[in-house]
């Protein structure tokens, strides 16, 4: 597929992502928004961590930043998520876009070691906000993301979490470059939910190994 060049032809071609097939509550499975995913992705591109990179999306359930990153000119996208069935959408939408640089595993995110070298990590992990969900996912996947030594990392997590997130980083020697300020719109897909939708203040961290 031909590389895309606008931030708008992006966000498209994401609008058709497929959605998580069967979500997990304990695995915080919420597809990333399309606007979101091509605004990040639009940024990191401008930023030069895209195009010509080897990219990893951590925890990528139906690929969205994987697929982004390669439409966007990346050399190689791997997206890892121990869902096998996000894995198949993922695989099964990405041969519909005939893309050939991307692949996906599915495994834990925590057991992956990569044969490659790793320029830049996009993860958008489960907070630990849910009813039944594990708390500090987000840190273990940043961690995991630290072993891995890639060049940069852009990493989803609450707002609420802010001062606490800049020392962690700053105390592990992540030196943060930006922070993206995104309303996650939360849908009602789960039992619990009251409400059809409720938009969650989330940043990205935008860290530099």
């Amino acid at each position: 597929m031909k590389k895309i060049t606008r931030k708008k032809h992006l966000e498209m071609k994401l609008q058709s992502v497929p959605y998580h097939p069967n979500p997990d509550v304990t695995l915080e499975q919420y597809t990333t928004p399309s606007v979101i995913a091509s605004d990040l992705l639009w940024n990191a591109y401008g930023l030069g961590d895209v195009e010509g990179k080897n990219i990893l999306d951590l925890g990528c359930g139906t690929g969205i930043f994987a697929i982004a990153s390669s439409l966007l000119g990346a050399s190689l996208s791997v997206g890892v998520d121990i869902d096998g069935k996000s894995i198949d959408v993922a695989r099964e939408f990405s041969q519909k876009l005939k893309l050939d640089n991307i692949s996906f595993v599915c495994g834990d995110v925590c057991d992956y070691n990569a044969d490659f070298k790793i320029d830049t990590v996009f993860q958008n992990p489960p907070f630990g906000s849910q009813k039944n969900a594990k708390k500090g996912q987000d840190i273990k996947f940043v961690k995991k993301a630290c072993e891995l030594n890639a060049d940069v990392l852009y990493s989803f997590h609450m707002a609420s979490s802010e001062e606490f997130l800049i020392n962690y980083y700053n105390d592990n020697n992540l030196e943060i470059s930006h922070l993206f300020r995104y309303k996650f719109p939360i849908p009602k897909i789960y039992d619990f939910h009251t409400k059809e939708k409720a938009d969650v203040d989330v940043i990205v961290i935008r860290a530099i190994f």
